[in-house]
Order: structure tokens, then C-alpha cells, then sequence
């Protein structure tokens, strides 16, 4: 029989909080359910030890808790070691206060005595299947243990039913029926479970291995592209540096025809260097680990990326305002990116509004961040279009019908740019009426690693 290995590390830890949370949820199920049988059904148990229990177990789940947050803090080179530890120690406890609970409220007879079912499903989630197997039998164990003593006599039973005559824990018939039950149930469980498991752990593997193989070629790829287009672009630079001065007249006159055909290789040349540079852009912002981030001045870079693109809406008699909430300046991040990334949403919305419009750039405090919008009145985006809008390449038909030249990499430097400073970015349009661009900029730095 394969044995199902355990959850890896980052799927243990959020189970583990997972089970804690159910925890408290039982904690405050048994809190009310016996306040609802004493005062309600007024069935008479002994509610004390009852309470307590669930007090322990609230005490128990905290620690557990405390532990956890601790472990995973101090990164820990043995943290899945004691992730598992602390899993296959959790379990037991649950068992041994179920039995408790079990104990106290009517004993083999209690209806709830199959909860621990449930501890069976949550150990196959957590744990390899050897663990819960022996997790199962522990629960077999406590459970003969508490039929036995309670059939003997050495425990008090605390009979559930009205009277005494109906309380069974003396009926060996009854107690061997109810025990190979409750056996054959949680060993039944655990194989479902475990097997289930283990052919979604196998599934998790094999995505996983395919992600890390595609990410290797993503980053091969980039490589490949940096290096042709780097080539590429020193080859149009001389290209240029060719054209400029025969264009300019310093090899000898041209004629009109010659002139006009220089030129428009000129700038042919000049849109393709623009091109290439952004790809060159996009590709160093993906292979790169870290982004030299610092504090900086967001409202001097909102002045920056204002003033870079100013004579292009007034080129168009586009209105152009902004405006930054007071109190919002100091931000940590990579100051060159962030203006370019701002700039090039003025750019935008200035090419795709149509003369007379208008676009303003609002910077607002959000709390842990800052919201910068950009909000124009121009073509906007059709609606089926706009979930691929941040792609590489990705324009929009109105934009290629209006604009026919464009790298369609603007906006995708845009959303590696918000990634990597653990922000988000996100558009707001319709077709005919402008378009509304956010990005939302943590003001303290990202962490270190970016990718």
C-alpha cells in the first residue's frame, strides 16, 4: 500500500490555521450546545467538567496557535519538521478531549461520538497515511477504552436518556455492535480520505514541477530576448546615426524624393528603436531579482510625469489637471519606474482622447497605500477587451484603428511594475466614454526577493 506523503510546508501551515479555526468554532459549539441542553432541554449532565473542557481546549488552541506564529517568524530551517510535529501532536489532543466531551454527555451513546469522523478527514488532509492510520487506531483505543470502563463500572456513566432503563452502556450486544461500527467507519474513512489525498498531492506535484519548468523557460527566453534585442538595438542607433546627417544636409543636397525617402526611414527607424527599447524594459524588469527601491517624493514625481507629457495635451487642447491629497508625499519604492509608469498612463489617455477632452491624475491616501488614478474622456475600451488589456503586445482594435502605430508593452511594464512593488493595477472603462487607470502603491518598501 503507498503511503500518501504528508502536505508540503506552505499547505501544512495554512492548514494548521485551518484547523485552529475550526477549533474555535467547536470551542464555542460545545460552550452553547450545553448551555442549550441545561437550560433549554434541561437534560441533566454533568456540565461543569463540561465547560471545562472547552475551556482547556480554548487554552490549547491559543497555545497552538502562538506556537505556530512563532515557528513560522523565525523561518526555522526544520519548519516543515515541526509543522508535521505539531499536526500529528494537534490531532491526538482533539481525540483525547472528544473522549472527555464523549465521557461526560452520555458516553458510547452520545449521537456526536461520530465527530470523530471528522478527525479522521482532517488528519488524511494533513498527514501521510501511516499517520492516519495510527491516528485512527488511537481513536479506536480511546474509544473501547471509555466503552469498557464505563461497561465495568470503574467510570460513572451520565446517561442521556430519561430514564435509567434506557441507557445501554451495560448491553454487550450493543457495545460490540456500536465498536466494530465506529472501527470499520473510521478505518473506511481514513482510506477514502488518504486516497483522495494522495492523488491530489500527485496532482499538486505535477502542476508544480510544470510551473518551476515553465518559469526556467520563461526566464531563458527573456535572456534570449535581452541579448537580441540589446543586439538589435545598437544596430538601429548606427542605422540612425547614418540617416541623421544625410537628412540633415551635412553629406550634400537632396531632392524632394530623396529627402522624403530618408526621413521616412528616419522615423521608421526612431518608432522601432522606441519598440525595442521597451521590450528591453518589460524583459530587465522580469529578470530582475531586486529593484533598487528608497524613499522619494511622490507628488515631485506626479510634477515630473505632468510636465513630460504637458506639451502633448496641449498640443491637442486637452485639459490636463492633478491633484495630490494633502499629507501624501513620502513613498518607498523604485522612484524611475513609478514615474514612468504615470507618465505613460497620461501618455495614453492624451493619444486615445480626442481633442478638446480632458484628463486629470488624482493621488489619494489609502491607508497602507497610495491610489493613483488617471481618468480620461476618451475612446475607452470595449468591454469584452479589457481582461486582456495589461498582456505583451495587447491592443485594443479601437486603439489599432485610431493609433496605428504602438508597442501594446506600456501597459504590461505598468503591471510588472505594480508587482513587483507588491501592488496592484486595474482599469475602469467604456467603450465611448474614457477611461479610468489605477495603481495601488504600498508606501513601505516590498520585500527584497521580487520573483
Amino acid at each position: 500500500m503507498k503511503d500518501a506523503a504528508p502536505a508540503q510546508p506552505e499547505g501544512l501551515a495554512g492548514s494548521l490555521y485551518w484547523l485552529i479555526r475550526l477549533r474555535w468554532f467547536a470551542v464555542a459549539g460545545i460552550f452553547f450546545t450545553a448551555l442549550f441542553a441545561d437550560r433549554v432541554l434541561q437534560v441533566r449532565l454533568a456540565y461543569a467538567p463540561l465547560y471545562s473542557i472547552a475551556a482547556a481546549l480554548g487554552v490549547y488552541n491559543f497555545l497552538s496557535l502562538l506556537y505556530l506564529n512563532r515557528a513560522k517568524a523565525a523561518a526555522r530551517p526544520d519548519l516543515p519538521d515541526v509543522m508535521n510535529r505539531l499536526a500529528n501532536a494537534q490531532i491526538p489532543m482533539d481525540l483525547l478531549s472528544l473522549t472527555a466531551l464523549a465521557h461526560f454527555s452520555g458516553g458510547v451513546e452520545n449521537p456526536f461520538i461520530y465527530y470523530f469522523v471528522f478527525h479522521m478527514i482532517i488528519a488524511s488532509i494533513l498527514l501521510s497515511r501511516r499517520d492516519c492510520y495510527l491516528q485512527a487506531t488511537a481513536a479506536i483505543l480511546l474509544f473501547l477504552l471509555l466503552a469498557g470502563m464505563e461497561y465495568s463500572g470503574l467510570w460513572a456513566h451520565y446517561c442521556v436518556a430519561s430514564s435509567a432503563a434506557g441507557c445501554r452502556r451495560a448491553d454487550i450486544l450493543y457495545l460490540l455492535g456500536a465498536s466494530a461500527a465506529f472501527a470499520s467507519t473510521l478505518y473506511i474513512a481514513v482510506y477514502m480520505g488518504t486516497s483522495t489525498a494522495l492523488k491530489l498531492r500527485g496532482k499538486e506535484a505535477g502542476l508544480r514541477g510544470a510551473y518551476l519548468l515553465l518559469k526556467e523557460k520563461d526566464r531563458i527566453k527573456s535572456n534570449y530576448v535581452l541579448r537580441v534585442t540589446h543586439d538589435v538595438k545598437e544596430h538601429l542607433a548606427a542605422i540612425q546615426a547614418c540617416l541623421d546627417p544625410v537628412l540633415h544636409g551635412l553629406t550634400g543636397g537632396l531632392t524632394p524624393g530623396q529627402e522624403s525617402l530618408i526621413r521616412r526611414s528616419y522615423e521608421r527607424t526612431e518608432k522601432l528603436t522606441f519598440f525595442v527599447k521597451a521590450l528591453l524594459e518589460i524583459t530587465r524588469i522580469k529578470l530582475s531579482r531586486k529593484m533598487e527601491t528608497g524613499p522619494f517624493s511622490l507628488r515631485k514625481t506626479a510634477e515630473n510625469a505632468v510636465n513630460f507629457v504637458e506639451e502633448r495635451a496641449r498640443r491637442k487642447n486637452i485639459k490636463l489637471t492633478s491633484s495630490v491629497m494633502p499629507g501624501v508625499d513620502i513613498v518607498t519604492g523604485a522612484q524611475i519606474y513609478i514615474e514612468e509608469t504615470v507618465a505613460n498612463f497620461l501618455a495614453n489617455s492624451i493619444k486615445y482622447t480626442p481633442e478638446g477632452g480632458s484628463v486629470e491624475l488624482t493621488i489619494g491616501d489609502a491607508g497602507a497605500s497610495v491610489l493613483i488614478r488617471v481618468k480620461d474622456t476618451g475612446m475607452g475600451i470595449p468591454k469584452d477587451e479589457l481582461p486582456h488589456i495589461f498582456e505583451e503586445f495587447y491592443r485594443a482594435r479601437n486603439a489599432k484603428a485610431t493609433e496605428r502605430t504602438g508597442t501594446g508593452l506600456g501597459l504590461s511594464i505598468a503591471k510588472e511594475v505594480a508587482e513587483k512593488h507588491n501592488g496592484r493595477i486595474w482599469v475602469e472603462s467604456e467603450e465611448g466614454k474614457g477611461s479610468a487607470f489605477y495603481f495601488s502603491l504600498p508606501k513601505a518598501a516590498p520585500a527584497p526577493a521580487l520573483l
